[in-house]
């Protein structure tokens, strides 16, 4: 594969990743609302029906007991927390994202310090909670940063008149 090919497909991971971080802010922003809306009784309940045939047919399911136990952690002060959270992460994910995506020349630092942030603290919650699943967020994290350094770094390099640092 040469370099423009292999730019093409940078640019094009570059976008299609943007649009997941524009779609997971907007599902960020929908599990907030939810959070608002519902009790952590209400939440119990369903839980509870969705995990009831699971439980009673394999009583040591670890994903039917994982989520009874978490639902039976919950009060109003953690779903307040984790609607919080949610909200602002998803608005600021949506914003600057999207910004990105419309060619904010402004929008890169911010994106790109947004990530690293949250890059430090799921890196934290891998020490100390490791999931596979943050694990893959976090290399995806990771790439969309590097993505979006170079796709910044090409964008000075257009106002300035400068090649990039990287080419070649």
């Amino acid at each position: 594969m040469g370099i423009a090919a292999g730019d093409k497909l940078l640019d094009r991971a570059f976008f299609v990743g943007l649009i997941l971080k524009v779609l997971d802010g907007i599902l960020e922003l929908a599990g907030g609302v939810l959070l608002l809306l519902v009790t952590p009784d209400q939440i119990r309940a369903a839980v509870a029906a969705v995990t009831r045939g699971e439980l009673a047919e394999d009583p040591i399911d670890l994903v039917a007991n994982l989520l009874v136990r978490y639902a039976n952690e919950l009060n109003v002060s953690t779903t307040q927390f984790g609607a919080f959270y949610l909200l602002v992460h998803g608005l600021v994910k949506v914003l600057l994202a999207g910004a990105v995506l419309r060619d904010k020349i402004w929008a890169y630092p911010w994106l790109i310090a947004f990530l690293v942030a949250f890059i430090g603290w799921q890196t934290y919650e891998l020490v100390a909670h490791f999931t596979v699943g943050l694990l893959l967020l976090t290399l995806f994290d990771l790439f969309i940063v590097y993505l979006t350094v170079r796709e910044y770094a090409r964008h000075r390099a257009l106002r300035t008149g400068r090649p990039p640092a990287d080419a070649t």
